[in-house]
């Protein structure tokens, strides 16, 4: 079959891409589309977004950037003696492994590299276009699963890794998902070129655990009309985010979304913080342990208390394939500016929109109604305006014109083009 007359394929570039979570999302979609294990987690694969025009899974093509050399196969191994991937997955699936690992190029910056920020920018986007015009690709989603960096210092310091690549992928014209709770579009620098892009983007910091619940618990206090004294957690894991994570400013980073939740669904935040400590031994599994202290009626003094215990990779695998999924669509139909409705992924979405996961999911939903066309941007205005009423803080504007590219300081902003 001819190349014109193929399914359009989808790239998915993934910031961190020999790290555990993209080892688990390159294996589990091979895994999948394979039919050796269902998509349990994908919430794309539910019925709610049936006809909303997403990519299939067999049509996504990855590749990525990394500081680390160890190839995925060998990744797979690794995770699969840890228990994280199942039993002779990752043997079955070694070929589409290795065909990622083929398309991983080096990041950066690396110690001792001589390379200007403008340098890396301009070497990255090189990278990504380079990846889809080889594959032919329809467009290329950008997803940051690199481990979480601290804070920058501040005005005038080098920008962070994470906003190099966003910048980058703006250069190349290319939505952008920030799935860490690094800076990445956040920085005042990338955030000013991410207005002018004409590209959709998402982020920040995946929900996978301890927030999702929080997400879930504080709507019910307050619904309740249950006073909240005090909310503390701890947080046991091992594994790249653990060791990132013994940085107490990188810790903070991570810390802030969490607190985010809090405050947004009770309307204050308790006493109370989270402690994050690095088991090593623990390698990708996590346990979260949360001890919340309320008051009753007649200020009958309670408490509640949840353990939750998972594996960081395979929670985040599946939310990681529905927002490369999603953001694609959403490019494909002109969708621009920050997708809102993708907050019920993130601990610290961008955009304007309810911080409870049981409103985060209507919004949801209702994007996946108005993504219901075969069509491009056209189709979907219409589609649109009958979904507006399921969606909460929707404020996406219609895109047909491709933004020019220009090389820049990246301190400066620039337009990205539709690759």
């Amino acid at each position: 079959m001819s190349a014109s007359l193929s399914r359009p394929r989808v790239g998915v570039w993934l910031i961190g891409a020999r790290g555990s979570v993209a080892t688990t999302v390159v294996t589990g979609c091979a895994a999948i589309t394979a039919g050796l294990h269902p998509p349990t987690g994908m919430v794309t694969e539910t019925s709610a977004f049936t006809g909303s025009g997403l990519p299939a899974l067999s049509d996504l093509v990855f590749g990525g950037h990394d500081t680390l050399d160890c190839p995925l196969p060998k990744r797979a191994e690794t995770l699969t003696a840890g228990g994280v991937l199942p039993p002779g997955v990752a043997t079955a699936v070694t070929a589409e492994l290795a065909a990622a690992d083929r398309e991983i190029r080096p990041g950066g910056p690396t110690p001792g590299d001589a390379r200007s920020e403008a340098e890396l920018i301009t070497s990255f986007a090189d990278d990504i276009r380079d990846f889809a015009q080889r594959h032919e690709l329809e467009r290329t989603v950008v997803v940051n699963v690199a481990s979480t960096e601290p804070a920058s210092a501040g005005p005038g310091a080098p920008l962070p890794a994470s906003t190099l690549y966003a910048l980058a992928a703006l250069r190349a014209g290319c939505p952008y998902v920030n799935f860490t709770p690094s800076e990445g579009m956040h920085h005042p620098v990338a955030a000013r070129e991410a207005e002018q892009s004409g590209l959709p983007y998402a982020g920040r910091d995946g929900k996978t655990g301890q927030t999702l619940l929080r997400a879930v618990l504080g709507p019910m206090f307050a619904q309740r009309a249950l006073n909240v004294r005090a909310w503390s957690g701890t947080n046991l894991l091992g594994g790249g985010d653990g060791a990132a994570l013994a940085d107490p400013a990188a810790a903070a980073a991570k810390n802030a979304g969490k607190e985010r939740v809090l405050a947004d669904t009770l309307g204050t935040v308790p006493e109370g913080e989270v402690h994050i400590d690095d088991v090593p031994a623990l390698g990708d599994w996590k346990t979260a342990w949360d001890h919340i202290a309320f008051d009753g009626f007649l200020g009958t003094r309670m408490i509640l208390q949840t353990i939750w215990q998972g594996c960081d990779s395979a929670l985040a695998a599946p939310l990681v394939l529905d927002l490369a999924r999603l953001t694609s669509r959403a490019h494909q139909a002109g969708l621009t500016g920050p997708l809102s409705e993708l907050g019920f992924y993130f601990k610290d979405p961008v955009g304007e929109g309810p911080s409870s996961l049981g409103e985060q999911y209507v919004g949801l939903v209702g994007l996946g109604v108005r993504l219901r066309t075969t069509g491009g941007a056209s189709g979907v205005a219409g589609a649109r305006a009958g979904g507006e009423d399921a969606v909460r803080g929707a404020g996406h504007r219609e895109s047909t014109e491709a933004p020019a590219v220009r090389d820049a300081d990246p301190r400066e902003p620039a337009a990205g083009d539709r690759s």
